[in-house]
């Protein structure tokens, strides 16, 4: 009865209730650009490159990433993913390029700039990978006895129809982001993710079927999956809300060096402060290769591309795991600063029961982030990997992306911001929330773009 209560009172919300309205048909509109396919091309041939797909994992993540669209060779086939490689470039621009440091000290105007050049790399990355993506689908359907002729002309204004159609996905994503609810990339990625997981649980459950291939174990092993995956997404949703609180004394008044009518407060410092960047980060970096490529890993691929084109391989995901560790502390570093938190406290009288203010405070801040960041990325890095031994137990491909990696990490993150957003729309007019205790934990830091 509580859920349908709560339900009642989004829908007495006036604003809450339009921008979920708007986000639902801006999701709509998305959905639908997934099904359109590039001028051209027959979708009577898309079979060899869906057949791809289901080959190869790694097109299965371009694939979900972008909710289907890839191996049904829509106007959106490249999918968001350009612009989280963009966002990541610019970002580690801001680390190493004074000038792109400075940009991030400038506040509004500084990030007005900021994702000005992101786009601007954003089309630059998509006229690189539309001629590839081209190539790729021209080589599948051809080898299927299709024809998908790619001439010079062919290949460049299809190549503006994707970029176009990505630029469109960033712009809804934007728009849900200003007047929908949640975060709008986010949010979009959420979609396409979502969009493939009941055609993966009913390829699944029909697998697992008796006198179907990949049957054994039965049921029992498909309820045995479900409980896992239950299991899992607990874990995964316990690495997002995990936190370790600072306990803080302020002072009212300060009469030599004692303190006196002071109040406590704590600061939370997330384990897992960088959310789901650090995977997003790995992610991509790992498409890299099979960029270069041209998306063209087939059977005589071999080397260095073929170690990491294959998602089940031991290279793959022993170098994945450590991308996620480092970029977790990496990600953590940019976004968590401990001297500007040492300063805000000493401003407002505040210190750390024990410590000095100032700059011990700072190196104690930072100690302790280190100490948390630590099991915390080795634990992002164990979930991003697991579709890796999923498979290996005999769970096919569709399905075990969905027991952890990047598809449950974004999940399990969107949903919590979501809900956070509208338990807070609902506690400002207040009625009863989501939860009991009105206490959602999304992701309040790590989101970028």
């Amino acid at each position: 009865m509580r859920f349908f209560e709560t339900i009642k009172n989004i829908w007495t919300i006036k604003e809450l209730r339009e921008r979920i309205a708007i986000t639902l048909l801006l999701v709509l509109v998305y959905r639908l650009g997934c099904y359109i396919v590039l001028p051209g091309i027959s979708p009577a041939d898309l079979d060899a490159l869906s057949n791809f797909t289901n080959k190869s994992g790694l097109m299965q993540l371009l694939d979900m990433f972008s909710g289907g669209a890839f191996s049904q060779a829509s106007v959106f086939a490249l999918g968001i993913m350009p612009y989280i490689t963009a966002s990541i470039v610019i970002q580690l621009l801001g680390m190493v390029w004074p000038y792109f440091q400075k940009l991030q000290r400038d506040g509004e105007s500084g990030r007005q700039k900021i994702n000005q050049y992101t786009r601007y790399l954003t089309v630059l990355i998509l006229l690189l990978q539309g001629p590839a993506y081209l190539v790729n689908l021209q080589v599948q359907v051809s080898a299927a006895g299709g024809h998908a002729a790619m001439g010079f002309w062919t290949v460049l204004y299809l190549t503006i129809i994707l970029a176009a159609g990505s630029m469109f996905i960033m712009w809804l994503g934007e728009r849900i982001t200003d007047r929908g609810i949640g975060n709008g990339i986010s949010f979009i990625i959420l979609v396409g993710i979502i969009a493939r997981l009941p055609n993966a649980l009913k390829f699944e459950f029909v697998s697992r079927l008796p006198g179907s291939t990949g049957s054994e174990g039965g049921l029992i092993m498909f309820i045995v999956e479900i409980v896992l995956l239950f299991a899992v997404t607990v874990g995964a949703v316990l690495l997002v809300q995990g936190v370790r609180k600072i306990p803080v004394q302020y002072a009212k008044r300060i009469v030599g060096n004692k303190q006196y009518g002071g109040a406590r407060q704590y600061i939370p410092l997330k384990v897992n402060a960088a959310g789901v960047m650090p995977i997003i980060f790995a992610q991509a970096i790992m498409f890299i290769p099979i960029t270069l490529a041209g998306f063209g890993a087939n059977e005589n691929t071999s080397g260095f591309f073929a170690a990491f084109s294959d998602v089940n391989g031991f290279w793959y995901n022993l170098v994945y795991f450590l991308m996620i560790v480092a970029f977790t502390y990496f990600y953590t570093a940019i976004t968590v600063r401990p001297t500007q938190m040492a300063d805000e406290m000493k401003r407002n009288n505040g210190f750390i029961p024990g410590v000095k203010p100032g700059k011990k405070t700072a190196e104690y801040i930072d100690t302790i982030m280190s100490r948390i960041t630590l099991p915390g990325s080795i634990f992002l890095g164990i979930v991003a990997i697991l579709p890796a031994f999923a498979r290996m137990l005999g769970i096919s491909q569709n399905f075990a992306q969905f027991f952890g990696g990047t598809s449950l990490l974004i999940l399990v993150g969107v949903v919590l911001d979501t809900l956070q957003q509208i338990e807070t729309h609902l506690m400002m007019h207040h009625y009863d929330g989501l939860m009991k205790d009105g206490r959602i934990k999304g992701r309040t830091t790590g989101s970028m773009y």
